[in-house]
C-alpha cells in the first residue's frame, strides 16, 4: 500500500512537471514567434528610411498632443529630448575621429576615397529614438513621473544645451572638413555608363 502511494505520487509529481513544461514550452514558442515576427518588420522597415520617418514624426506628435492635453510630464520630455540629443550626436560624429598627423579625409582628387562612416548608423539612430518615445509615451500613463517642473527653464536650458553642442559639433565638421550628410554631394554613375 504505501509502496502504491509513493508511485502513485511519484507519478503525479511528474505529470505536474510535466504540464509546467508543456505550458513552459507553449509560452517559450509563442515568445519566439513573437520576436520572429517583430525582428522580420524590423528588416521590412530598413529600407524604407523615409517611411520610418514619417511614422516616428507621428508617434512624436502623438505624444507631444498628450503631454499638451494632461499638462505635464515635462521632466519625462525633457529626459527624451536629452536622449534624443546625445543621439544625434552620434549620428552627426564620425566612427573614428581623424589624427592631425595621422591621414585625413581627402581633400584632393587624386586621394584615396574613403566614406564617412558613422559613430551611430542611421538605423540605429532611429530604432533608439523610437523606443524613446514609445518608453516616454508609456511613462505618461504612470502618475509618479508627473513630477512639477516649471518647464521653460527647461526648454531654455535644453536649447542652450543644443545650440553649445551643435556649435561644438560643426568647429569639428570644419576642422576635419567632413560633411555627414549625402544630400548636395556629387554622384557617379555605374562604371560602365558613359
Amino acid at each position: 500500500m504505501y509502496g502504491n502511494t509513493h508511485v502513485d505520487g511519484h507519478q503525479m509529481g511528474q505529470q505536474n512537471d510535466d504540464s509546467g513544461k508543456n505550458e513552459s514550452t507553449v509560452v517559450d514558442q509563442w515568445l519566439h514567434r513573437v520576436k520572429r515576427t517583430y525582428q522580420v518588420l524590423l528588416d521590412k522597415s530598413t529600407p524604407r528610411t523615409l517611411y520610418r520617418w514619417i511614422g516616428w514624426a507621428v508617434l512624436l506628435m502623438i505624444y507631444c498632443v498628450r503631454v499638451f492635453y494632461l499638462e505635464g510630464f515635462y521632466i519625462v520630455t525633457y529626459a527624451m529630448a536629452i536622449f534624443n540629443l546625445n543621439l544625434l550626436l552620434g549620428f552627426l560624429t564620425p566612427l573614428e575621429t581623424p589624427r592631425d598627423d595621422g591621414p585625413g579625409l581627402p581633400s584632393k582628387a587624386n586621394d584615396e576615397f574613403r566614406p564617412f562612416v558613422r559613430r551611430l548608423p542611421e538605423f540605429k539612430f532611429w530604432y533608439a529614438s523610437i523606443r524613446s518615445v514609445v518608453m516616454g509615451f508609456f511613462a505618461t500613463f504612470f502618475p509618479i513621473f508627473d513630477v512639477p517642473v516649471f518647464w521653460p527653464i527647461l526648454v531654455m536650458y535644453w536649447l542652450v544645451l543644443f545650440f553649445v553642442t551643435m556649435k561644438r559639433q560643426i568647429k569639428h565638421m570644419i576642422k576635419y572638413k567632413y560633411v555627414p550628410f549625402s544630400f548636395g554631394k556629387k554622384k557617379y554613375g555605374k562604371a560602365g555608363a558613359m
